[in-house]
């Protein structure tokens, strides 16, 4: 059977501020990148977020990001390779000892938002993220864009690359992001994303935004945890896999 791993981006609440609905996500999705605090997320709503996950037997992944609370992670940060390096590897032992409180532990690294594209082609941040993954625990694997300076860095060092796709994403005909400034770069209906993410994982293929067919390999597809009806789109997704004869199952088995 064809399987695949479904992931989505929690622990992004911030005290009394709410985003996304956790729990009816970690119902859904096999893996969870949860936030490490410096984009997204307080110590009492990471350490939450990672028991429900232990309960439902969720894999743990670390979203590591640029220090920008205010901008959600999703600005660009010009920073020195000894400092990010040094902030990736502070944010995944964070999360991972909240994770070993409540019977869990990190799996796995993903970069989150500009600091995720950025590294598609920045050799010196790839390169930070990277030194960090093996400073830490170079068996943990990393998840990043087919194609990427990251990924093919990561393989290079003897980490174990993750191809991802977005479910919720429109691409670029050369098989970028295209950026959340422009029109059309997130996707809401339901419908519309659960067939192109079987076509994704059957064909290995997506359509750009402009109407050419990608093509696009991925271990892991992602739902973003705080778009709009994530969890109907995240339900709708799995459904339709199922329906196809698609299964579920984290990239981490071990």
């Amino acid at each position: 059977m064809t399987t695949v791993d479904l992931n989505a981006d929690l622990g992004e609440s911030f005290g009394r501020w709410v985003l996304g609905d956790d729990e009816a996500m970690l119902d859904v999705v096999t893996s969870a990148n949860v936030a490490c605090g410096f984009h997204a997320g307080d110590p009492l709503t990471l350490r939450r977020t990672a028991k429900a996950a232990v309960e439902r037997g969720v894999v743990i992944g670390a979203q590591v990001g640029y220090r920008d609370l205010a901008g959600f992670g999703r600005r660009f940060v010009d920073m020195e390779v000894a400092d990010l390096t040094a902030e990736i590897i502070y944010q995944i032992g964070a999360l991972d000892g909240l994770s070993r409180s409540v019977g869990g532990r990190v799996r796995y690294v993903k970069p989150h938002g500009a600091l995720y594209n950025t590294i598609v082609t920045h050799p010196l941040q790839a390169a930070a993220v990277v030194a960090a993954v093996l400073a830490y625990d170079p068996t943990l694997p990393v998840v990043g864009l087919p194609g990427s300076l990251f990924l093919r860095l990561a393989e290079e060092a003897g980490l174990t690359p993750v191809r991802e796709a977005f479910a919720d994403r429109a691409y670029t005909a050369d098989g970028n992001l295209v950026s959340r400034r422009e029109p059309g770069a997130v996707l809401h209906d339901p419908s519309e994303i659960a067939d192109r993410v079987v076509a994704l994982v059957q064909n290995g293929e997506i359509r750009a935004i402009t109407g050419e067919r990608v093509a696009a390999q991925a271990d892991s597809v992602c739902v973003h945890g705080d778009s709009p009806g994530a969890v109907q789109i995240a339900v709708a997704v799995r459904s339709a896999l199922a329906g196809a004869g698609v299964g579920l199952r984290p990239f981490v088995t071990t």
